[in-house]
């Protein structure tokens, strides 16, 4: 057959396999065989196609009609689903109010001159119009493209033929073309691979069939050029012709210091070791201790040193679970002057200095605008926008869960802002980038400014921010008006129409819906506000709009305007490409809330940008560094980074009480058994603040895995790694797989990831991109320098139209997604169990605890939400261990301590039945008059000092190392035993009703929305909300004040004094109550509030109640009330 040139179309795959130059590869490998391997093969290999990396033939200048069809893609509506025609909604306008921005979606350009149309002129990167022609003749999208169908391509104009560019007329200025194609590389579908040869001398892993990068570039004489990984031609004479750097030394790289992205800062030998030292003396002592009190039962009160004994034990028990992963506590460094060098700075391979960092997709989720205001929202996404990294590598997508026209609005509103926001952040190096966080500082705003327009930019940008917010905050009302007025039209032409119809009765039984109304007067596809048939929140169609369409890839600096405006002409005003994302809800399919949503998003932007890393945030959490997300990608990018499948951040709370009442802060969780998880195995995955890589979320294996094992002896699968991925290809390709898998594999990948072949062509390309870099011979499976600086590919209208499929609600049917693939599914707490099935696969997580915290965001301070919260938190625990996500069926990937970490999530909930049985017997033991012990002897008080000093100083060297303040530590236990009374037992009744009953769980969302005391920051903290929850610690509260009083009043009325066991259960029940003084403080309500006539009442009830008691039991030695007690 002859060979065909290529050809580069949008939407096709974007990997290209080169054969050989000269013969048959395997025909040559045998020659090389039988001649002992001297021969080297010639040939030449193409970096994958891809949205960040194109073949210079594609970095050209973009066509007319592809620029068109990336406007009208990215300005209009589309939407689809169940059977149902996607279509495409060419919108003039998203939001009431005008941008000004040319990424901005919506037309905006010139009317068309067509006689008869009134459609307007597609718009470029700087909101000029597009042209098509030279005489300058506007013409729309529509009109130019009847005009190329019917019109035989004649400008309606100048009556001459469009000059169309093709993708192979020229090239732009600067850039070399690419190596030429060989023979017959356009005809087979190895063409859709990854461009890697099989030779004698460029080997693929006998493992897993990775090829080595690493080991082609520094054991053979290969260079790297512009995109490409070529075998040097023969030596000329002339050695001037060929770069030093990149010429044929496999030595050359040595030459040049490699210097590492990250380092690991071990903690000091003088608090580690001490540290390790009283753990292991500790557990000594508690099996001592358990011992001793297994051998002295109190054989007056067996009953309750019976109770006493078993929970100990199971304290002891959750202790060493929780103990045992801090062992190896590290800290870690990211260098971000060196990710400069290596990725942003002038080189042979990249001589402009353009960006080769990888691109990220950033996914924001929110679910309900009454609970989660838009406004925060907003401010996140600005946040995102105003990110310090390369524009056009950055991606975000808000995913609308409710599909209410009020988010979709806020977010067109926030892209029009960001017009005006990320400008000025960039201009003036603004920290935090969240408008309304920056706004509210109460430090200097002007300390380190030196530019002398700052002030007058930044007073302009306030007022603007505060137009913003007050458009925001009036957009229910402006949605409600707009449709209310278009709704009493619609109803008037309906009773005029049925006038003509010569009805003469009244129009009372015919219903016209209330439909909610888009501002360019269409109905919203979406959730109405009226819920109707197909549009409730349960039952609407996909959405898709991109509200800020893909960058350009060269800067775009301002125009000099007025002297009023910012000043911009050296300010990059591009912003990142931003996407409205609502996926398809209907009746009888099971949308698994939050996990379905982000899968939702996972495959829509594989198709639309295909970030090789995905950045998952809350609505409520934004960017607080700028920089944060260089920091992650200095992980991924370091050697062996491409082992690390996420980088977790710590969360970090704003408009938290100064005393931090409830924890909310989790302090001892983020930065004592987080950083000491990250010396093993990695931080579990917490649901937002994560840096994902796309491959680990798609369920492969890690590269250069090995097969394992269970704790069973279970032969697990085999592993599945991207290079083990088949690969669409003709029947003559089927060479590189193994015998008939190839065939099973490539039956299996619809039944994996769906019948979408554009996101399963994406797989192999985000795998490529997410390589770290090739300049070290100790990095494996690295990418060349310099491939990932081309252009992304512009949109069009069956792009989106395929995310438009994938994110349906049939779509992911018979399908491994949420099984295996993405997000799983059957918990409360998706976070815990994906982040678990990546470790169980072999994967490896980086903690990354930046200098200025990376993210901030909100918690609920009031006592009820927290209580639901970690209810929340816990019952998610109990289904993981009813479940096969339970740590003791893990795989030997799974390292030991890091299984015990993994035990410990789903066991702790357990813990609370043993706690509030102890909690309750300090009470017992003072209204008995029995203690645990016999009595309080030495050795008993020996051990309790010695268990009791033991933890003193593990709290104190845990806050040496990790660098949280002794009173952080105090609230986390004392929340500890307030969730352990409340919450997680009522988690443990609802996770057993679950697995034994079937009963299913209801989710509660967190309220994002503060109080309505706006002059009181912390107005949440004393609100007082009724639940149930709150019952047994009250309960404990209550029993033990009254035993209290009680037991005084005995030992003071009764003739032989016990005061041991007096003391004994008095100390233990003041502990108890010690644990729960916060939420005493919480039932109280605002300080100063509450009545002195309430503490009167619990007093009089106090003393009333146990004098009651010693009158139904007297003491001993005496009948009557009060015993021999006489007043003086």
């Amino acid at each position: 057959m002859a060979s065909k040139s290529p050809r580069f179309k949008h939407g096709s795959s974007m990997v290209r396999k080169i054969t050989q130059l000269s013969n048959d590869l395997d025909h040559d490998q045998d020659q090389e065989s039988e001649n002992g391997g001297g021969g080297v093969a010639t040939y030449t290999v193409h970096i994958p196609l891809t949205p960040d990396n194109q073949p210079m033939e594609i970095a050209l200048e973009r066509s007319t009609s592809r620029r068109v069809e990336d406007q009208y893609a990215s300005s209009s509506l589309f939407t689809g689903g169940f059977n149902q025609v996607t279509r495409a909604h060419l919108k003039e306008k998203m939001i009431e109010s005008e941008s000004s921005h040319p990424q901005m979606s919506g037309v905006k350009g010139s009317s068309c001159a067509v006689p008869g149309c009134d459609g307007k002129v597609m718009t470029d990167e700087r909101g000029l119009d597009i042209l098509p022609c030279e005489c300058d003749y506007k013409i729309c999208r529509d009109c130019y493209r009847d005009a190329l169908r019917t019109g035989e391509g004649i400008c309606p104009g100048c009556k001459e033929p469009y000059k169309e560019l093709d993708a192979n007329d020229g090239y732009r200025a600067g850039q070399q073309p690419a190596l030429p194609l060989p023979p017959g590389a356009g005809v087979s579908k190895m063409e859709r691979r990854l461009s890697l040869m099989k030779s004698g001398t460029l080997t693929r892993s006998q493992a897993n069939n990775d090829f080595d990068h690493a080991q082609w570039l520094f054991e053979t004489k290969g260079s790297y050029g512009y995109g490409n990984a070529m075998w040097p031609k023969e030596p000329e004479n002339d050695a001037s012709s060929v770069s030093e750097w990149m010429g044929g030394d496999p030595h050359v790289f040595k030459e040049k210091p490699w210097r590492p992205l990250t380092r690991k800062l071990t903690i000091s030998a003088a608090i580690l070791s001490p540290y390790r030292l009283i753990i292991f003396a500790r557990l000594v002592i508690l099996g001592f201790f358990l011992a001793w009190r297994v051998r002295n039962p109190n054989e007056d009160a067996l009953w309750l040193w019976g109770m006493s004994v078993v929970c100990e034990i199971w304290f002891a028990f959750s202790w060493l679970l929780d103990q045992l992963p801090k062992l190896f506590p590290v800290n870690r460094f990211a260098d971000l002057d060196v990710l400069k060098e290596k990725f942003e700075t002038p080189t042979p391979n990249n001589p402009s200095g353009k960006s080769d960092l990888p691109g990220i997709d950033i996914f924001v989720s929110t679910a309900d605008p009454e609970k989660e205001p838009p406004l925060v929202t907003a401010n996140t996404i600005l946040s995102i926008l105003a990110a310090d990294y390369p524009v056009e590598k950055l991606a975000c997508y808000v995913s609308d869960d409710g599909g209410a026209l009020l988010t979709f609005e806020a977010m067109a509103e926030a892209a029009s802002f960001a017009n005006l926001w990320v400008p000025f952040c960039r201009k003036h190096d603004i920290e935090p980038r969240n408008p309304d966080s920056y706004f509210s500082m109460k430090r200097d705003p002007y300390k380190n400014k030196v530019l002398p327009d700052f002030v007058r930019d930044r007073r302009r940008v306030k007022r603007e921010y505060d137009e913003f917010k007050v458009r925001i905050n009036g957009l229910p009302d402006s949605i409600r008006r707009r449709s209310d007025a278009y709704n009493a039209r619609e109803e008037i032409k309906a009773m005029k129409l049925w006038r003509e119809n010569g009805h003469d009765e009244p129009m009372e039984n015919v219903k016209i819906p209330k439909a909610t109304w888009m501002a360019d007067g269409t109905h919203w596809p979406g959730t109405w506000t009226i819920p109707a048939s197909e549009h409730s929140r349960g039952d609407h169609a996909s959405i898709i709009q991109v509200m800020l369409k893909p960058p350009s890839d060269e800067p775009l600096t301002g125009v000099a305007s007025d002297a009023n405006a910012m000043n911009l002409t050296e300010v990059d005003i591009r912003l990142p490409m931003l996407v409205y994302v609502s996926r398809e809800k209907r009746p009888g399919y099971d949308h698994n809330k939050k996990a379905g949503a982000m899968n939702a998003l996972v495959r829509a932007s594989a198709i639309m940008s295909n970030g090789p890393f995905i950045l998952n945030l809350d609505c409520d959490h934004y960017i607080f560094n700028s920089q944060a997300l260089r920091e992650g990608m200095c992980f991924m990018m370091d050697r062996g980074g491409d082992r690390i499948c996420y980088v977790q951040f710590p969360q970090r709370f704003e408009g938290i009480d100064p005393s931090d009442r409830y924890a909310n802060h989790n302090t001892v969780f983020f930065d004592v058994n987080m950083r000491a998880l990250d010396g093993i195995q990695g931080p579990v995955y917490v649901g937002t603040g994560c840096l994902f890589r796309r491959t680990a979320i798609y369920g492969f294996d890690p590269p250069r895995v090995k097969e394992e094992s269970s704790c069973f002896g279970r032969k697990n699968k085999k592993s599945s790694t991207v290079a083990s991925l088949p690969e669409t290809g003709s029947v003559e390709d089927q060479s590189f797989a193994n015998g008939g898998a190839y065939d099973e594999g490539l039956a299996l990948i619809p039944k994996s990831f769906g019948n979408s072949s554009l996101l399963i062509d994406s797989i192999r390309v985000a795998e490529f991109q997410g390589r770290p870099l090739a300049d070290h011979s100790s990095i494996k499976n690295g990418r060349p320098p310099g491939a990932l600086t081309l252009p992304r590919d512009l949109l069009d209208a069956a792009t989106v139209a395929e995310a438009i499929n994938v994110i349906s609600c049939w779509y992911e049917d018979k399908t491994e997604w949420g099984l295996r693939i993405g997000w799983i599914y059957g918990s409360v707490t998706e976070d815990v169990v994906t982040g678990y099935r990546m470790h169980n696969r072999g994967w490896r997580s980086i903690y990354c605890v930046t200098k200025r915290d990376a993210f901030r965001g909100t918690a609920p301070i009031n006592l009820t939400d927290r209580l639901h919260q970690v209810l929340r938190w816990a019952t998610g625990s109990v289904e993981i261990f009813f479940s096969r996500n339970n740590a003791l069926l893990a795989s030997l990937k799974l390292k030991f301590l890091q299984r015990i970490a993994y035990l410990n999530v789903g066991i702790y909930p357990f813990t609370s039945i043993f706690l509030i049985v102890y909690c309750f017997l300090p009470a017992l033991s003072l209204l008995t008059g029995q203690f645990i012990v016999q009595s309080l002897q030495v050795t008993f008080l020996v051990y309790l000092l010695g268990i009791t000093v033991t933890l003193v100083l593990l709290a104190i060297l845990e806050v040496k190392w990790s660098g949280i303040e002794l009173e952080e530590w105090w609230r986390n236990e004392q929340f500890w035993l307030i969730g352990g009374t409340s919450a997680h037992l009522a988690a443990v009744l609802q996770g057993l009703l679950k697995v034994m009953a079937g009963i299913e769980i209801s989710f509660t969302l967190t309220s994002k929305s503060a109080g309505d005391d706006e002059n009181d920051e912390f107005a949440d903290l004393y609100i007082i909300k009724w639940t149930s929850l709150m019952i047994p610690p009250i309960t404990i509260m209550m029993v033990n004040l009254i035993a209290i009083a009680v037991a005084v009043s005995r030992t003071i009325y009764s003739e032989d004094r016990k005061w041991s066991s007096l003391l004994g259960g008095v100390f233990f029940s003041l502990w108890v109550l010690a644990h729960l003084y916060p939420f005493a403080k919480g039932l109280m309500g605002r300080r100063g509030r509450t009545p002195t006539i309430v503490f009167v009442w619990s007093g009089l009830i106090s003393i009333t109640i146990s004098l009651l008691w010693v009158a139904i039991d007297p003491p001993s030695g005496s009948s009557d009330i009060g015993g021999s007690f006489q007043f003086p």
